[in-house]
């Protein structure tokens, strides 16, 4: 293709690129929005990949206030992004999250439980008899108790990403599908794109929303990212008899989670200290069954009797310094932005992340102050505190 000029040229149509195509056009619908997707099939894009989880419960200011701003969103979700009367169906079930907590923990949780609540996030302390009486096939006496939010729940992530993707088409972004080599710069300032099949885009604002590639695509402008790809494992597990209640996405101080889904299968995951840094998409009975399935039967004991049907392995973007999301203008050079390192964090951040990028691009007064995400906190290797990664 031919050079083109674009007044943003965003690398990644995933749900965090497409968030921010929407989010510009929707407040600015004259302005000229590229978004180059290599894979427009999403096989291997993390937003695909995802269990579609949307919490409060984390110890944060801003991130529980991004989650908050993602369930106001989803209550007319499917009138706001409607293409010719045609309504998304996000299939948002909220079941709640519980996590278990041990006495090692229920400090640190008890804290962040205050915080939720003064934020006005609903959720509560469960101690360990309620945890048995809403949910019998749990044995859980090794905790102290839970903490639960009402709220929380889980969505269709592929759905939410055609949402996002769908209507900011309709809104007029130029979805391309190529590959960027490289971007283009001056000496203090970025200039474009430089694609594979040999085409350029000019723009003087480029948006990095590459996720798990993010850090290769930021090295080609000579920014370094403490951002890289680790492979995580889901599995889809069948039990041996039928679960006559609905239960949360359950989360155990190993890490270890797991909820239900339709079919009568359970999803269950867990990140590990050795998961590959790589862009591995493999997945390995053994991991489950050595790993994940003897810590499961501890706290359900009727999934001692299960049967796998499936597994995969997805991306996370890692953010090595803290984990939490880089959002804004990268200092050092001019009109570069990243909205990246989301670790496994993304696909519900992706409604607030999207709109306060948006908003700093056209230099309008965020809805959410999230500047404790400035990527200036890399270059100064101040990490912010968060205790609620998973």
């Amino acid at each position: 293709m031919p050079s083109a000029l674009y007044d943003v040229a965003i690398i990644g149509g995933g749900v965090m690129g497409s968030s921010v195509a929407y989010h510009l056009l929707r407040s600015e619908p004259k302005i000229k929005v590229a978004v180059i997707e290599r894979d427009p099939t999403y096989t291997q894009a993390s937003s695909a990949l995802s269990l579609g989880g949307i919490r409060v419960q984390f110890s944060l200011k801003e991130n529980i206030l991004m989650s908050l701003h993602a369930l106001e969103r989803i209550k007319n979700f499917g009138e706001e992004m409607a293409v010719d009367d045609e309504k998304p169906f996000l299939n948002f079930r909220q079941e709640g999250y519980l996590f278990l907590i041990n006495s090692q923990g229920k400090h640190a949780a008890l804290e962040s439980l205050n915080l939720q609540k003064q934020l006005g996030a609903k959720a509560e302390w469960w101690p360990l008899k309620k945890i048995k009486e809403k949910f019998p096939i749990f044995e859980a006496e090794h905790f102290e108790g839970g903490t639960y939010g009402p709220q929380d729940g889980y969505l269709d992530p592929y759905a939410l990403l055609m949402a996002f993707r769908k209507k900011a088409i309709s809104l007029g972004a130029h979805f391309i599908t190529d590959e960027v080599k490289q971007i283009l710069r001056s000496s203090s300032s970025v200039e474009g794109l430089l694609l594979k099949s040999g085409g350029k885009i000019i723009s003087q604002i480029v948006v990095n929303a590459a996720g798990a590639w993010a850090a290769d695509i930021a090295s080609s402008v000579g920014v370094e990212l403490p951002i890289r790809p680790i492979s995580r494992q889901v599995f889809a597990v069948k039990p041996a008899s039928f679960l006559p209640h609905p239960f949360p996405l359950v989360i155990a101080p190993s890490g270890l989670y797991f909820r239900p889904e339709t079919g009568g299968l359970i999803l269950v995951g867990r990140s590990l200290s050795e998961d590959k840094i790589s862009f591995d998409f493999t997945w390995t009975w053994e991991r489950f069954q050595n790993i994940l399935w003897p810590e499961l039967a501890e706290i359900v004991p009727s999934f001692a009797q299960l049967k796998l049907i499936r597994g995969w392995s997805g991306l996370y973007d890692q953010n090595l310094l803290d984990s939490n999301a880089i959002l804004g203008t990268w200092p050092e050079l001019a009109g570069f932005f990243l909205i990246n390192g989301f670790s496994g964090h993304g696909l519900q951040q992706s409604f607030a992340a999207g709109r306060y990028l948006s908003e700093l691009i056209l230099h309008l007064k965020p809805v959410l102050d999230l500047s404790c995400f400035s990527p200036q906190r890399i270059l100064e290797n101040r990490p912010l505190a968060e205790g609620g990664i998973v």
